[in-house]
């Protein structure tokens, strides 16, 4: 059975703060190690009312420091807002203080709009067009020190952190190919080129230092609980959430509604089928079906599960069923 991991958007709730979500984060963090997930990971958004790891390198420094084996990372490092030396440093930094544990996801979106992009770059004149060249840059900045090499990253240089390169088109896809580097797709919230997207990283990948084949990651929405039912309600706050978000009215994580989908729109309703197709709610059982259905039906080599949900004793519940779900199907197998 292929192994699970966490994506943590370290969610700020309605009617809480920014302290709370971070040892919110904190604690699943740990209930994920302990539950045997691989990797935990965060991701760089800004000027987002509801998340709360914008300076994602601080978050991560914070969660590897409160556990002990589980690898920690960014899933992931929005590139075009930063140079590329400065995250080598941040990294390396990250990786000399915990050898062995961190990982680099990098993306090529703002993770935020354009004007808040505007504010984080202050032009936006290279950004997405010299992505390609920055990651190449960055990797560099891992490798040993030439000689007579002027520009250095201290700590970063010989640390060898793993890059991945991540995606919600086909664009990731082809970098991440090319250059031979483990790719994760964000089937979680845009999922329609998912199975395209897999197809061109497989079909072009080239071996590189880093990987000898192909390595999939797809974000995977699960909400687990007791019931369909409770767990349907729970689903209800990240529904919510896409609907404020795709309107304009981007805030904190708001509280399940019972019968949400039966009050919106039926354009609002279409797009949550749509963005959150990929997405298992229900109780033990449906999850234990659905997780075996969606690795069958996408082969992944490994999937990066997350889950916004506003209780946090629901939400480490969720990752506990998901757990022993997983564990049953490996039994199975």
């Amino acid at each position: 059975m292929i192994p699970l991991s966490v994506l943590d958007l370290s969610p700020i709730t309605e009617g809480g703060t920014a302290s709370q979500s971070l040892a919110n984060t904190l604690d699943l963090a740990r209930h994920a190690e302990r539950l045997g997930y691989r990797r935990y990971w965060l991701a760089e958004h800004h000027n987002m009312p509801g998340i709360a790891s914008a300076a994602t390198s601080v978050v991560i420094a914070h969660v590897a420091a409160g556990t002990s084996t589980i690898r920690v990372g960014a899933g992931g490092i929005m590139l075009p807002n930063h140079a590329p030396l400065v995250i080598a440093e941040q990294f390396g930094t990250l990786a000399a203080l915990h050898p062995g544990r961190i990982d680099l996801g990098l993306g090529r979106a703002p993770g935020t709009d354009m004007a808040t992009a505007r504010a984080l770059r202050r032009n936006l004149d290279a950004g997405v067009d010299s992505f390609p060249q920055d990651v190449v840059e960055l990797i560099g900045y891992f490798q040993p020190a030439e000689p007579g090499q002027r520009i250095r990253a201290v700590p970063g240089e010989g640390q060898n952190v793993p890059v991945w390169i991540l995606g919600s088109s086909t664009y990731g896809a082809q970098l991440a190919a090319m250059l031979g580097l483990p790719y994760a797709f964000a089937s979680h919230f845009a999922p329609a080129e998912m199975e395209h997207a897999i197809d061109i990283y497989r079909s072009r990948f080239q071996p590189s230092a880093q990987l000898d084949k192909p390595y999939v990651m797809l974000g995977l929405n699960v909400i687990a609980a007791a019931t369909d039912a409770e767990a349907e309600l729970l689903f209800s706050s990240l529904q919510q959430a896409f609907v404020n978000l795709r309107t304009g009215r981007p805030g904190p994580l708001p509280p399940p509604v019972a019968g949400y989908r039966s009050q919106i729109e039926p354009m609002a309703s279409a797009m949550l089928d749509q963005a959150l197709s990929c997405a298992i709610a229900g109780s033990p059982e449906t999850v234990r079906s659905g997780l075996d259905a969606f690795i069958r039906r996408t082969g992944a080599d490994e999937l990066m599960v997350t889950a916004q949900i506003f209780d946090h004793a629901a939400r480490v519940r969720s990752f506990e069923i998901l757990a022993d779900a997983h564990r049953e199907l490996s039994q199975a197998a």
